[in-house]
């Protein structure tokens, strides 16, 4: 009785904190369960059967398991239970979604008694969550002359388990709730500091507005006014969901706002309803996708213009906005899901197609979009069986083509990797495409969420159509605290044993690896026609191009080995000039994103498109400084167009760090790194011969934009402001404002600054090391008048550091260094004029286990400069975290305020910051 015991007591505690008894996922808790319904005299009988129904975790769960064999003992009528019928016991196995509630179904259907062989049956014919086995299982049993098995499959190729649920309802009413005014990012719906509860859905619940009880009040009194309507959160004047895919803010919105998915299975919820004056970032409308929500582009606010048709500004040269329609909080809305219509009772406001398309209505009815993309697979399959071709049941996907045009990088790689086209059909922009995925990644802080939902949806081993998966452990890097310790070991076997190089080898057999996830992608992607799709915002690679995405759609991935998405646009970023000798190529990064936008009069045209930046000259490395921000860019994707020499180079790169990772231990018995070393090798003889190019877009393709960066024009560090104390809301805490080193004076005091995230390369660690001597060496002495954390980005680069001897000049500066044998069980909460060399892994940037001082003015290499994320408000005193280059937020640290051009200059004499120069090669095929 130990176990429940153990169980009652968690219920308790859980009580304190106003939460329900958690899921049950574990095989000997819910043993001990049934034991107690059996016994009819049990005191725990009557709970123990309400847990049993309504509280475990369907999929692969070892609870799952459990359940589903003493389901069937009851359907054969091995045990009687009164309150479960043979009926009722079917039920139960229709909400299961797959794993052994399938192997229980096809062991009931295949069996000898009619009755329940018709009756499983049924069932089947309701689910997609199949996988190989099960498949070849009902094919084996077809071809034996099985009738039930014939049957289940030609009901599969009529893909009757989506073609007979209820149709989406026409119309949808909605209540508004304002959510925030300017753009809302993932941490206000899911905090990163809270990251460790995002698996426990209830309690991860509570961080919904960063704890804000107040206005989570506010949406359960709005619920309570309107239980006929659905809430539809709004971001006012600004995007909805920007900074992440953060499947888990989805989830705590659609906990508050959306329906129950199954009544047997608690706090996963589907459905909900977003929106945002300027649309839902790309890949958290992905992510909504995925629950079968809508996210609705409101456009409620446009830029005033004057007789002649220019932008009418205020003062500071900003758009002046007018506003087209209210959705203040508690607007009641329709939503008009068959003329795709938004109206305010009989006014319509928006036409909203791109909400509603064919694909995302079959999401919507089939309650979200993994259930789309297995019945597919189901029907493609059944099909086959049968050898008879696939009726058009779902949409059909969308194939563009447009003669004499060429294609976009992006729109070469689509078509090199898709599946299921038209043969020998051309697909441009718009095209909605199934491909393959050659690299996936799994972050910590997501994984566990992401390992649920493989159990959900009854995978077991990562897809052999995938070259590598990856699960880091970065994000909990910093601080090896007790949260730390119960999830991430936890997490590290699970994705180990389903076929993941992971960074934490859970038999102890090689050393912890804590490096940047994005950073060990780049790495391990050793083709630039790959596709990558990798469980955080930054999954932006510098070879081929990647897509951040939620924790469900990694998990689809490394169970599917594909992906489901329209063909974005580009728009081509090209640059001209020279850069002058003191300039970093961070400031080429920052001054790509204020040049677009006064060159497209403050319009974002990189937002939703993939950036194709022809860098030509700069190696992998150095290049996804460009591409990482173009997250923050509200881009979908980047791609880099380079020269064959420099691509040679990454390469060479590349699979040397994959030659380490080899040698320390890492590989799994699949041998997936030594084939990533053997794919490099190939790809690189490929780019030697000549028998095929480097990836190059055509002469004659076509572009949302053309943007051309203009190097002559960067005259100064540039820093991205959150422009904290703007008059208007929405213009703050954006990445747009770009502001010049000058601006500030020399005079803005810095408290903290912080070298390190995925915006740093091993060049950074150098240019640190080579200040610190140059500004001894001008001052006589090294003096810090503010913190200056450090975090390497990988361990590769610290060894590499320790062999090339910049990690001593490092030691010698720093009054703390990390120490593996002995990690921080703690975050700090209070910072001394000092260096801190800390662990390589996020740290910082995150939010989630190390933060500035409250109030703090944070000067950092990172790129996250939301409220609250590295720096909370104090009293009185807004905390703001300004994003520059490594120079500048070094010099910040030991002024302890920002510096003249003149100190800034001086303090990076002789330094080489940046090797980049405009490619002098046509980076385009003829």
């Amino acid at each position: 009785m130990n176990t429940y015991n153990d169980y009652l007591k968690e219920i308790e505690a859980r009580k304190l904190q106003g939460l329900h008894p958690k899921p049950i996922d574990g095989a000997e808790l819910l043993s001990e369960i049934i034991a107690q319904i059996k016994d009819e005299n049990n005191e725990h009988r009557k709970d123990s059967l309400n847990f049993f129904i309504y509280n475990v975790l369907p999929g692969t769960t070892s609870a799952a398991r459990v359940k589903a064999d003493f389901l069937k003992e009851i359907i054969l009528g091995e045990t009687k239970v009164e309150e479960i019928t043979s009926e009722f016991a079917f039920e139960q196995l229709s909400h299961m979604k797959g794993g052994p509630s399938v192997e229980v179904l096809l062991d009931l259907a295949l069996g000898e008694d009619k009755a329940i062989a018709e009756a499983a049956a049924k069932v089947l014919k309701t689910q997609v969550f199949l996988y190989e086995a099960d498949t070849e299982r009902l094919e084996e049993a077809m071809k034996a002359g099985s009738a039930i098995a014939k049957e289940i499959i030609e009901s599969y190729a009529q893909a009757e388990f989506f073609t007979k649920l209820p149709e989406v309802q026409e119309e949808i009413q909605v209540v508004t709730y304002v959510a925030g005014v300017g753009d809302i990012s993932t941490d206000l719906l899911s905090p990163g500091a809270d990251a460790h509860s995002r698996s426990d859905r209830e309690l991860h619940g509570q961080s919904i507005f960063e704890h804000n009880k107040d206005m989570q009040q506010e949406v359960l009194a709005l619920k309570e006014q309107h239980p006929d309507k659905r809430i539809m959160l709004i971001a006012e004047k600004g995007t909805m969901g920007v900074g992440s895919s953060r499947m888990s803010g989805v989830n705590n919105v659609a906990l508050w706002t959306g329906i129950p998915s199954s009544p047997y299975v608690p706090f996963i919820n589907i459905a909900p309803v977003i929106a945002g004056t300027n649309g839902i970032a790309p890949i958290f409308l992905t992510t909504v996708g995925v629950t079968g929500g809508i996210g609705i582009d409101l456009k409620n606010w446009v830029k005033q213009k004057d007789e002649n048709g220019n932008t009418v500004v205020d003062a500071d040269g900003e758009p002046i906005l007018k506003e087209v329609y209210s959705v203040k909080t508690g607007t009641v809305l329709t939503i008009n899901t068959k003329e795709k219509k938004l109206y305010n009772g009989d006014q319509e406001l928006k036409d909203i197609s791109t909400a509603l398309t064919p694909q995302k209505m079959e999401f919507i009815k089939a309650g979200g979009s993994y259930a789309v993309v297995f019945g597919k697979k189901l029907q493609t399959f059944a099909c086959k069986a049968l050898g008879i071709e696939i009726p058009q049941v779902y949409a059909a996907s969308k194939e563009i083509t447009v003669e004499n045009q060429g294609l976009t990088a992006v729109e070469k790689i689509f078509n090199k990797n898709a599946v299921g086209t038209t043969p020998g059909k051309t697909l441009h922009a718009g095209s909605n495409v199934r491909v393959e995925v050659n690299i996936v990644g799994s972050q910590d802080t997501t994984g566990l969420m992401t390992s649920q939902e493989l159990e959900m949806m009854a995978a077991t081993v990562i897809s052999p159509i995938v070259d590598a998966g990856y699960q880091s452990g970065c994000h909990t890097a910093s601080v090896w605290d007790d949260k730390s310790k119960a999830n991430i070991p936890r997490l590290m076997k699970f994705m180990n044993d389903f076929g993941l190089i992971t960074g934490r080898d859970p038999k102890g057999h090689y050393h912890a690896m804590t490096d940047v996830i994005h950073k060990v992608l780049n790495d391990i992607t050793v083709d630039d026609w790959d596709i990558i799709i990798g469980g955080d915002s930054h999954t932006r690679m510098s070879k081929g191009v990647a897509f951040g995405a939620d924790s469900g759609t990694v998990a689809l991935a490394l169970a599917t080995g594909e992906a489901t998405m329209p063909i974005p646009e580009s728009v081509k970023v090209t640059f001209k000039g020279s850069m002058r000798s003191f300039m970093d190529f961070r400031d080429v990064v920052h001054a790509t994103q204020q040049q677009m936008l006064k060159q497209f009069d403050g319009e974002n045209v990189f937002q939703g498109r993939v950036i194709e930046v022809h860098i030509g000259t700069l190696t992998s490395d150095q290049a996804f400084t460009f591409t990482d921000w173009t997250a923050e860019m509200k881009a979908k994707a980047s791609i880099c167009i380079s020269e064959e020499e420099t691509l040679i180079e990454s390469l060479e790169i590349a699979r040397d760090r994959i030659q380490i990772m080899i040698k320390k231990g890492m590989d799994n018995e699949k041998q997936m790194l030594q084939g990533l070393v053997d794919k490099a090798n190939n790809r690189i003889e490929e780019l030697k011969s000549g028998s095929k190019p480097a990836l190059k877009p055509d002469a004659d393709a076509k572009y949302y934009a053309e943007v051309v960066i203009d190097l002559d024009e960067i005259a100064e560090p540039m820093i991205a402001d959150p422009d904290v104390n703007n008059e208007d809301p929405s213009r703050r805490y954006t990445h747009d404002t770009i502001r010049p080193l000058s601006y500030y004076g020399g005079t803005k005091k810095v408290d903290l600054g912080f070298v390190g995230s995925c915006m740093v390369h091993k060049g950074d660690m150098k240019i640190l090391a080579q200040m610190l001597k140059n500004i001894e060496a001008q001052h006589g002495k090294l003096e810090f008048k503010a913190p200056l954390v450090v975090a390497p980005p990988t361990y590769n680069i610290v060894d590499e550091l320790k062999a090339e001897g910049d990690w001593e000049v490092l030691q010698k500066y720093s009054g703390f260094e990390f120490n593996d044998d002995a990690p921080k069980a703690a975050a700090r909460t209070k910072y001394e004029n000092m260096l801190y060399l800390e662990r390589p892994g996020c740290n910082l940037c995150m939010g989630n286990q190390e933060k500035a001082e409250p109030g703090d003015t944070v000067m950092a290499t990172s790129t996250r400069l939301f409220q609250g994320r590295v720096v909370k408000d104090a009293d009185g005193k807004k905390g703001e975290s300004l994003l520059s280059s490594t120079p500048v937020v070094v010099l910040s640290t030991i002024l302890g305020r920002t510096p003249t051009m003149e100190e800034y200059e001086a303090a990076v004499d002789g330094i080489v910051l940046t090797k980049f120069k405009p490619s002098q090669k046509q980076l385009v095929m003829a």
